[in-house]
């Protein structure tokens, strides 16, 4: 069975910084674009960051983009976020996901669709206080 477990979260005040894990298990990602997500109560998923499968491409949605920094760790099957310059627009439920295909070409428009991923963690929440 595939699990996806993301850590790290918690409640930091505007400034701080902190740093999410996604512990994969039941299979390798080694060969896999990875990704985080979040939401935020009564608004839709919406794309953060992703990763290649080697970690050469990233990419960041422009609300993050200077402030997060996503990595990989193929021997450990997990992939990391950490989040900088916290802002309370931060605030939401941060949700780590794998694609199915392996070595899939890093394009901006299918790596930031929920609709590519097959496996999602239950996420992880941050909380930012102004």
């Amino acid at each position: 069975q595939v699990q996806l477990v993301e850590s790290g979260g918690g409640l930091v005040q505007a400034g701080g910084s902190l740093r999410l894990s996604c512990a994969a298990s039941g299979r390798t990602f080694s060969s896999n674009v990875m990704a985080w997500f979040r939401q935020a109560p009564g608004k839709e998923r919406e794309f953060v960051s992703a990763i290649n499968w080697n970690g050469i491409n990233t990419y960041y949605a422009d609300s993050v983009k200077g402030r997060f920094a996503i990595s990989r760790d193929n021997a450990k099957n997990t992939v990391y976020l950490q989040m900088n310059n916290l802002k309370p627009d931060d605030t939401a439920s941060y949700y780590c996901a794998a694609d199915r295909t392996a070595f899939r070409p890093f394009t901006i428009v299918v790596v930031t669709s929920t609709a590519t991923y097959n496996y999602w963690g239950r996420g992880t929440q941050v909380t930012v206080s102004s």
